[in-house]
């Protein structure tokens, strides 16, 4: 028998939870709800980490979490702070007892772990946090900084560096300072002429809002709130990564239509837990993050990471912003998921502090993943697979704006992008082998990268059964149908890292590799006698046919029917929640058209020795374009994203 158990604020914990009789907090209805159950949350504000205590036991026999229908339920982990006394001109200062928060404050962790890098020289920044109506402040160093804060109108990124804006000038005046004592914290903030006794003042005091305190409880529902401001710690992907909401190592949670937004660190974790490694290359200085990571696959297979235990979430219609480190993380929990039609802008701009674990979605290890029809932009990299990048599809999502789109690093394959738009100046990073691009549109550059300096594992087909693991030589990727519209390295990237090659506009990075698995092989035995190194010294395959290059773009050298035209103009306009491809295509354009491809045109990976496939094992189905539009097979389309694309002026709607 399934129940419906009512939440309210103005309920009562010792209530029955019926809708006349409703709880007063979302937990007083977790430590009860059953399989099957529901739990409708009516409207209010309710300040709480919701901590479920039983998860469902299948699709069918899930236990949800709603928002009553209509209705706005915000979960905040934050509280709100009153009692301000004015200290230095704009600067006001309120003690708060310790017991507010319980064994863990906010205040008093910093912000460490493997790889993160705090932006300036001095004090670590911290967990903690403060909001004036909603918008956060900026951790300063000192109690003398925060009566003098400094405007700052650009940064430079860490990565590109290139001159970034500020999304938010004024923001950056808004700061705090925090002393923690035995009994007492200490918050001095700006709060640059507004009265903080009149106006709503909120700080961190929980690590998340909605996850679990232990794994493995499996097909959780939630649906329909607005869910902010926690004190999430650092995630990569050699710890322990809680999110402001996530399953915990689990199977089968949907996340879906939600608000999510404030997150200290990571706003929705599919990610490992800690007992397969917990940022040990920062703690023991003994090995690099590298070889933990390593290890920690290993350890999570010999714990159950596998489809029958992990993974398979839904993640979708959610509105994720205004997060320090990722919209979306996950190492090894996240495989099978599928993350789509979401809207995550402006994550890791405020640059507080800088890591190499960072994006609107950020996942390792994603096996089988599915990421569709998101769009992502104003963050520091849209969006960024790293280690084990198999099986996953990344598949008519809208990138503008952001600082770099697309990062793929050290992955063999096959994975598989197609009818996409990367309009950011960095438009895609291909540190892997191993992929298929079919029917993209690219505005920016295409950085091609081998990676000799870290082996890396593959698995077998849709499996996380481990096959074997190896270096980055480059190349293995198939090219079709796409089109590049310029691309300036200078504006993507600055200068390039010494000894690393140059970022291009068009495929034309991959000149000197083998057009064809047959011409490798030719290189391969003109090697000296070797059992591994010749194959070291050649590049890998590469396939390309029939794309288009324009205003500079270039095409590769093997390349067999490339377009390239003059006189196209092409860009990314957003009007609000609206976005719009502007283009001017010459008649050359129409010539450029192609038929449908599939899994089976295109040639099989080299290392993981597998095909482009379905998750269920068939030839992988490319055949819906940028907006829905459904291809017949036989038919010839346009280049690019879109199926109905034809020489001329355009400015059709993408979002």
């Amino acid at each position: 028998m399934t129940s419906l158990l009512h939440v309210a604020t103005t309920g009562s914990d010792d209530a029955d939870g019926s809708a006349e009789r409703p709880f007063r907090t979302i937990n007083r209805a977790a430590e009860l709800a059953r399989p099957g159950d529901t739990v409708v949350v009516h409207a209010g504000e309710y300040r709480e980490w919701v901590k479920p205590r039983r998860g469902g036991l299948s699709d069918s026999r899930r236990i949800t979490y709603q928002a009553a229908e209509g209705e706005h339920v915000v979960i905040k982990g934050s509280e709100r702070i009153t009692g301000w006394t004015p200290d230095e001109g704009t600067v006001w200062t309120a003690t708060v007892p310790n017991t507010l928060f319980g064994e863990f404050n906010p205040f008093a962790e910093e912000l460490a772990g493997d790889w993160v890098v705090h932006a300036e020289k001095g004090p670590r920044k911290h967990l903690g946090d403060v909001y004036l109506n909603g918008l956060s402040f900026y951790e300063a160093g000192s109690r003398a900084e925060v009566s003098a804060p400094e405007k700052r109108t650009e940064v430079i990124d860490n990565w590109t560096r290139t001159v970034d804006r500020v999304r938010n000038p004024e923001q950056t005046l808004l700061v705090w300072y925090a002393e923690v004592g035995a009994e007492a914290t200490t918050i001095w903030a700006n709060f640059q002429g507004a009265d903080p006794n009149a106006e709503l003042v909120e700080i961190n005091v929980r690590r998340s809002v909605f996850y679990p305190l232990v794994p493995h409880l499996d097909y959780i529902t939630v649906r329909g709130f607005e869910l902010a401001q926690a004190a999430t710690p650092w995630t990569p992907p050699t710890a322990d990564q809680p999110g402001l909401i996530g399953p915990h190592w689990s199977k089968g949670w949907i996340i879906e239509d939600n608000v999510i937004h404030d997150a200290k660190c990571s706003a929705i974790s599919l990610g490992k837990e800690a007992s397969t490694g917990h940022n040990y290359a920062t703690e023991r200085g003994d090995k690099p993050g590298y070889q933990y990571q390593l290890e920690s696959v290993f350890s999570a297979r010999q714990i159950g990471w596998d489809k029958e235990h992990i993974g398979s979430h839904v993640i979708r219609r959610n509105h994720i912003y205004d997060c320090g480190q990722n919209g979306i993380v996950g190492h090894l929990g996240c495989v099978f998921s599928t993350i789509e039609d979401n809207h995550i802008h402006h994550i890791a701009v405020k640059r507080e502090f800088y890591g190499y674990e960072i994006g609107g979605i950020k996942l390792h290890a994603a096996i089988d993943v599915e990421i569709r029809h998101n769009r992502i932009h104003d963050c520091s990299l849209g969006t960024w697979l790293d280690w084990q990048t198999q099986g996953t599809r990344v598949s008519r999502n809208v990138y503008h704006d952001n600082s770099r789109d697309l990062f793929i690093e050290v992955s063999h394959g096959p994975f598989l992008v197609e009818h996409n738009v990367l309009a950011s100046p960095a438009a895609l990073e291909l540190w892997s082998q191993g992929g298929a691009f079919v029917n993209n549109l690219l505005l920016g550059t295409l950085w091609v990268e081998p990676v000799m300096d870290r082996a890396t594992p593959y698995h077998r087909p849709h499996s996380t059964q481990v096959a074997g693991y190896a270096f980055i030589v480059g190349g293995d990727d198939r090219w079709i149908g796409n089109v590049f519209i310029g691309g300036d390295r200078a504006a993507a990237y600055g200068a390039m890292p010494e000894g690393m090659s140059e970022a291009a506009a068009g495929t034309q990075g991959y000149d000197g590799f083998p057009a064809s698995f047959e011409e490798y092989l030719r290189r391969i035995e003109e090697q000296p006698p070797g059992d591994h190194q010749r194959y070291l010294n050649v590049k890998q395959a590469v396939y390309a046919r029939q794309n288009v290059y324009a205003a500079g773009a270039r095409p590769f050298a093997g390349e067999s029917g490339a377009v390239t035209l003059d006189g196209v103009s092409a860009s990314v306009v957003a009007e609000g929640d609206e976005v719009y491809l502007v283009a001017d295509l010459p008649a050359g354009f129409d010539a450029a058209g192609l038929a449908p491809v599939g899994g089976r045109d295109l040639e099989r990976v080299r290392f993981a020795d597998a095909e482009f496939e379905e998750r269920d094992g068939s030839p992988a189905v490319i055949s819906t374009d940028l907006t829905g539009v459904a291809k017949d097979a036989g038919r010839s389309y346009a280049a690019g994203p879109l199926a109905g694309l034809t020489a001329g002026s355009h400015r059709v709607r993408i979002w």
